[in-house]
């Protein structure tokens, strides 16, 4: 293999007996910091952060996006999980997706559908729920009001994102899909290029036109207005000028909802997971098979990895074939995943995303909102569990997770990375739950990916007894844990010590822009 770089990278454990938000982006982090330092639990914070991340890591999640929360309240005796995932129009046509004849797989496994009309633009568009979702958790769980937890995300919206080498990567890469609609070239491509700061020169800002207004409206208006109100009116008319599905009669019907986790018992502990079409269910068969052995030392090695590996192959062939998930694993997703743990030892783990990066790759013009591509997740052939038709929820592959042993809050935990998340989590959760290990070690062990296909992907760092092992069962393709592309997941967790009273967070290690936060850090 042709390595493509020479370095080492960590990030820093966090530890605090105050309240901590891990995140891939700092800025939203310390977002979620700012709320719990004025007195707010872990969901007034993960509101906060949500919403935060609206204005500072807007290809990945946002107002036009969906998700899952997990919340484990220290003195409840479940966890309850808000269901804001996405709805598809009910005016959906299935017959308006003709297939080509073709198979795209660069895009996904399935047939392509003429224009890439599910994959992009006004007709990939799916009922969005973060709104509704985040407004809901504040409304049963928070103790905040819906101007302060949105306050953080409209003074960044109004200062704008700092340009700096990120930012301008993530841009060039999907610069040919954003040039193709004048609203969103108009913000992301000024001038008709990725947008860049001169070297040497103090960072740029890029302004997300309409942003801080569409959520200085919601803010003043509530949750609702997205759905029925002004907002709601401004997103019909864009919809429809635009040649959308969704409708207003589709927003005013969504409703987020409370709904019950996907449990599972592992080592003596108690997992919450994401429920129905997500990455959950396959967890817990994965944990069910995982259960039936036995490590032993500090650290997974060699029978170990082969058992993941096994057992994720194993859920994967279920998954694929009996719950319609054939997105192909190289395509570029982006989601975003958060943890928040406050003093008193409440939970939350959150996962929202857009779909694809840059999602529909539509900015609304009149509200500046970056839409979803959620008609994505349908496959569009007839006849299939995840068959694209209209007021589906789909199959995603979001895998938050909430640990409680003794009945107490341990961890929160969860990634982003499409189908290499389950993957991910779940080997985490084996470093925590089989081998005692540190959320820092955990973190910056290798892992593999066996996300489907062929092979086996590998960390060239796994020591060589577990390349063997591995390779006298599975094909491998080694893969390098590099900023871009995500080849392993980007997970991030939070941690409670009851006995100490201490929490501690961490992020991924190699996004850039990743950061976990104390609230005396703000």
């Amino acid at each position: 293999m042709h390595r493509v770089q020479n370095w080492q990278v960590s990030k820093p454990l966090i530890r605090s007996s105050r309240g901590i938000v891990s995140s891939q982006n700092r800025i939203a982090a310390e977002a979620g910091g700012q709320v719990l330092a004025s007195g707010g639990n872990a969901v007034d914070a993960a509101v906060a952060t949500g919403f935060a991340l609206a204005a500072c890591e807007p290809w990945n999640s946002g107002l036009g996006g969906i998700g899952y929360m997990l919340v484990a309240m220290a003195g409840a005796e479940r966890v309850q999980v808000i269901d804001f995932s996405p709805i598809s129009p009910r005016r959906l046509d299935p017959a308006d997706f003709p297939l080509t004849g073709a198979t795209k797989q660069e895009l996904f496994t399935w047939p392509a559908v003429i224009d890439d009309r599910n994959v992009h633009g006004p007709m990939s568009i799916a009922v969005p729920g973060q709104v509704d979702g985040l407004g809901l958790a504040l409304e049963r769980f928070g103790t905040k009001s819906w101007m302060e937890v949105l306050s953080p995300a409209i003074r960044i919206a109004e200062q704008g994102m700092d340009i700096d080498w990120y930012l301008t990567l993530k841009v060039a890469t999907m610069a040919r899909e954003l040039e193709r609609y004048p609203s969103t070239r108009a913000v992301w491509l000024p001038d008709g290029f990725p947008p860049i700061t001169p070297a040497g020169s103090p960072l740029a800002r890029l302004a997300l036109t309409g942003l801080a207004e569409t959520l200085k409206q919601l803010a003043r208006a509530g949750r609702r207005d997205f759905y029925e109100g002004a907002i709601a009116r401004a997103l019909a008319s864009d919809f429809k000028a635009l040649g959308a599905i969704v409708d207003a009669e589709d927003l005013a019907a969504y409703r987020a909802r409370v709904v019950e986790p996907t449990p599972s018992s592992y080592r003596g502990a108690e997992l919450s997971l994401a429920p129905r079409l997500t990455a959950g269910p396959s967890m817990q068969r994965t944990l069910q098979g995982l259960s039936r052995h036995r490590f032993n030392g500090v650290s997974p090695g060699a029978d170990a990895f082969v058992a993941y590996a096994r057992e994720l192959r194993a859920a994967f062939e279920d998954r694929l074939r009996n719950m319609g998930d054939a997105a192909d694993p190289r395509e570029q997703t982006c989601t975003t995943h958060f943890n928040v743990v406050d003093r008193d030892g409440n939970m939350v783990a959150v996962t929202q995303t857009l779909l694809s990066v840059f999602g529909s790759r539509l900015v609304l013009p009149s509200t500046g909102i970056l839409m979803n591509n959620g008609i994505f997740w349908f496959d569009p052939r007839p006849g299939v569990p995840n068959s694209i038709g209209p007021g589906k929820r789909p199959l995603t592959n979001m895998c938050p997770v909430l640990v409680r042993s003794q009945g107490r809050n341990a961890y929160a935990l969860g990634g982003s990375g499409g189908r290499k998340i389950f993957p991910a989590i779940l080997q985490l959760t084996s470093m925590l739950l089989d081998y005692g290990m540190t959320l820092d070690a955990a973190w910056h062990t290798p892992r593999i990916d066996a996300s489907g296909g062929d092979t086996v992907g590998i960390d060239p760092r796994l020591a060589a007894d577990v390349r063997a092992a591995l390779e006298r069962e599975f094909q491998l393709s080694e893969t390098e844990l590099v900023v871009y592309p995500t080849n392993f997941a980007c997970p991030s967790a939070v941690a409670r010590d009851w006995v100490s009273g201490e929490n501690c967070g961490i992020s991924d290690v190699m996004s850039p822009w990743s950061g976990a936060v104390s609230e005396e850090m703000v």
